[in-house]
């Protein structure tokens, strides 16, 4: 059974005192001992952006992609392997600005591994710029008139995708959080988390202190997660009232279900000592 201290490395943690990715953090640590998945069973695959640093800071098999392409590689991984459990890690431009388009299709695809999006509606490492989320009038050094368009809506998006796990944590609440990576990784299908994750150093607007006052749990609301339309609904409240926890979910044929090579068998197991390719190499030619 892997513990706390199983998952700790040697590498020097760099992130801002502060930073909502400590959060994120501890509570995945949380989940995995919660979940007593073995190390060796276990990927971590992330992209560019302060979120990046996951792969180093969490000791199991990792792999530290470019910018935008965390769902190819974690897919590659999945469907190579389904043995092993997956998840990504991804930060809000890293996934729905550079990403954007992997995102959708992951989605509908319903590839079975989990998504954790660090939102922190602002683009950390590179010192400040918009993102996808940020939000509206939002001023930063490459937007001194604040942002002009307004911010995507990825808990809509995925619900209209046919996402079967869609919900969002916040890092300031990190017990919280780690119910939900449980959840997710638990659930056979597609597993999105969009995390509000406050950036202390540059994003002045949506602080801890802003998103405390506004924020609510929505299984203390009675919320119908089997309810798609009532999910939708709920995606779009914003401003004094927002929603954390799960939005929808549900059971459906995860990708690799949809093709009977791969139903029952994993990719890395299958006997290619007798497959001649040469006439397909010669056609080629």
């Amino acid at each position: 059974m892997v513990s706390l201290q199983d998952l700790n490395t040697s590498k020097k943690i760099t992130w801002c005192p502060g930073c909502g990715n400590f959060g994120i953090i501890a509570a995945f640590k949380g989940a995995l001992v919660e979940l007593g998945l073995e190390r060796e069973r276990v990927v971590v695959v992330s992209g560019i952006g302060c979120h990046g640093k996951m792969a180093d800071y969490v000791n199991v098999n990792s792999f530290h992609g470019i910018h935008g392409r965390v769902l190819p590689v974690a897919t590659g991984i999945k469907l190579a392997n389904s043995g092993l459990t997956v998840f990504g890690f991804s930060g809000d431009a890293d996934c729905y600005d550079e990403g954007w388009d992997h995102f959708c299709h992951a989605i509908r695809r319903n590839v079975d591994i989990t998504l954790i999006v660090h939102n922190n509606m602002v683009l950390g490492l590179t010192t400040g710029q918009t993102t996808a989320t940020s939000q509206t009038g939002f001023r930063t050094k490459s937007t001194p008139f604040g942002a002009a368009v307004p911010p995507l809506n990825p808990i809509a998006h995925a619900i209209v995708s046919h996402g079967t796990f869609v919900a969002r944590g916040f890092s300031g609440d990190p017990k919280h959080l780690q119910g939900l990576i449980v959840q997710a990784a638990r659930h056979r299908g597609f597993g999105y988390i969009d995390v509000f994750q406050p950036c202390v150093t540059f994003n002045y607007l949506n602080t801890y202190e802003w998103f405390r006052q506004r924020i609510y749990k929505l299984e203390e609301t009675g919320h119908d997660a089997g309810n798609r339309w009532k999910a939708l609904e709920k995606s779009f409240e914003w401003g004094d009232r927002i929603p954390i926890g799960i939005f929808y979910k549900e059971e459906r044929p995860t990708f690799n279900d949809n093709f009977p090579q791969l139903k029952d068998k994993t990719l890395e197991g299958m006997q290619i000592d007798k497959v001649n390719v040469d006439l397909i190499l010669q056609s080629m030619s």
